[in-house]
């Protein structure tokens, strides 16, 4: 590993652990990502997690508060820009909508059921967002 990815595995760890202490699975290898998602089953609320101030400020913090309403079956997270491999695995599984980060995107059994793109994000208070989560959840799991 060079300074350069030292000194930003550094930098993004605290944001790796927010979602971890959150209850997330951090998905780091493409591997783990088609493990999760041959063997997944239920509602999955996935992160695709990002060192840009949105995900700091918006995406991160309305996660952890739509799942203390609302928690699906299971939470899982890739970093974009970070685990590229397993962030480019975990896009497979919804090739239909553009790469964007941060982004959440709500799976049944391992199908796209709902996406969240940073156009959904970015600049919208943390509490709509939060709201915007909770309630396709909620949608998610009463079916």
């Amino acid at each position: 590993m060079n300074a350069y990815e030292e000194y930003m595995k550094a930098i993004v760890q605290p944001m790796r652990q927010e979602l971890v202490d959150a209850g997330f699975t951090e998905l780091t290898t493409e591997d783990e990502v088609h493990e999760f998602m041959a063997t997944t089953k239920g509602i999955t609320l996935v992160v695709i997690n990002s060192v840009c101030g949105c995900a700091a400020g918006s995406a991160r913090p309305a996660v952890r508060e739509a799942i203390k309403e609302i928690k699906p079956d299971n939470l899982v997270t890739v970093f974009a820009g970070q685990d590229r491999e397993a962030t480019a695995a975990m896009r497979s599984y919804f090739e239909e909508v553009p790469p964007s980060s941060p982004s959440i995107a709500i799976l049944r059994d391992g199908q796209l059921e709902y996406f969240i793109p940073r156009e959904q994000i970015e600049g919208y208070p943390v509490e709509q967002i939060r709201d915007h989560i909770v309630g396709v959840l909620k949608q998610a799991c009463a079916k």
